[in-house]
């Protein structure tokens, strides 16, 4: 008997069939729009790098969401904390990583759109250097004041401040941080003179202040929750676009009469280093989106109030491009910056 034909061996194809068949499987893939090496992803661990401390408010949004992901995805996300320079550090980790999926930014809106303004040095371009994801959570500022300031609302305050130039002080977490710049657009808009006193972090700022040896402070919500209930502090108002549910009767700032401009918004949201694969980018997008729809999740995200905020891709892009401008304006009127 003659020995069968080689060619129509498995394994034994000739080379130019085979070429035709692999090309052929590459196409199929590339018409469904997915590159053939980005097909099982994800196939191993994620590193969601959060550009600050263990242990804070931005660390504990990122393992909560982290959780909840990988639940879905069938893998690991690791959170790799990656502190200083304003978020600048782990931001630049992830910009300068392989665009492949498994290296992704939990980025604060200060990391994208202040840093710009602050840093001269910047390593990354928050506009060219990721592709956005989706946004994630939004959380605002809360402007308390010490119970001995005769100030019942912002309009009270305005009042008062304009009756007392530079005599009234606000602490702030730092030059260039939030509760700072949530001062100086505060300032600009109202047209008042307000003397501020930064300090190495929340916790000492809080303290001096709680120890009435400052007029007020814009910082995050959750972190006067029981010092309201106890009459420690006198709220006045919000610096996000809405009232919280854990704060009913405290109204933003942008509702008194000649401050409606005011918003300062307290985003995060996850991106990838820039060239990540638009068929990766659709799946985190989707799968993040899943995971922080969980009631389990909205649910302890309004007891802290922080509101689960999701968007577009292109969405994101957006607000990344106007917060930069925005934020540019008030950093430049500040006169701050941090080289």
């Amino acid at each position: 008997m003659a020995p069968a034909d080689s060619r129509s061996r498995p394994g034994n194809l000739h080379p130019t069939r085979r070429g035709m068949l692999l090309a052929c499987g590459l196409f199929g893939l590339s018409a469904l729009g997915l590159p053939a090496h980005a097909t099982g992803y994800p196939d191993k661990p994620i590193r969601l790098v959060v550009p600050f401390p263990a242990g804070g408010a931005t660390d504990l949004m990122a393992r909560t969401m982290g959780q909840k992901l990988a639940e879905r995805l069938g893998q690991a996300v690791i959170i790799d904390n990656r502190a200083g320079a304003g978020g600048g550090i782990g931001a630049e980790a992830v910009a300068t990583a392989a665009p492949d999926g498994y290296t992704l930014l939990f980025a604060t809106m200060g990391s994208l759109t202040i840093n710009p303004s602050l840093y001269k040095n910047l390593r990354y371009d928050p506009a060219k250097s990721f592709e956005p994801i989706t946004l994630t959570h939004n959380t605002s500022n809360l402007l308390v004041v010490n119970p001995d300031v005769p100030a019942k609302s912002v309009a009270d305050l305005i009042e008062l401040a304009r009756k007392k130039p530079g005599e009234l002080t606000f602490a702030s977490a730092g030059n260039g941080t939030t509760s700072h710049l949530s001062g100086e657009l505060f300032k600009s808009l109202a047209k008042v003179d307000l003397t501020h006193v930064p300090y190495k972090g929340s916790a000492p700022a809080m303290t001096d202040f709680l120890g009435g040896r400052t007029s007020m402070m814009f910082d995050t919500a959750s972190n006067f929750v029981e010092y309201v209930k106890t009459g420690k502090v006198r709220p006045l108002g919000l610096t996000g676009r809405k009232r919280l549910p854990t704060m009913p009767n405290v109204p933003t700032i942008s509702e008194t009469p000649g401050m409606a401009g005011y918003e300062m918004s307290l985003w995060l949201g996850v991106l990838a280093p820039a060239g990540t694969p638009s068929n990766i980018v659709a799946k985190l997008h989707d799968e993040i989106g899943a995971a922080m729809s969980s009631p389990d999740i909205v649910r302890q995200m309004a007891d802290a109030g922080i509101e689960v905020r999701l968007s577009t891709s292109k969405e994101f892009a957006a607000l990344i491009r106007a917060d930069t401008a925005k934020w540019s304006e008030v950093v430049k009127r500040s006169g701050v910056r941090l080289d």
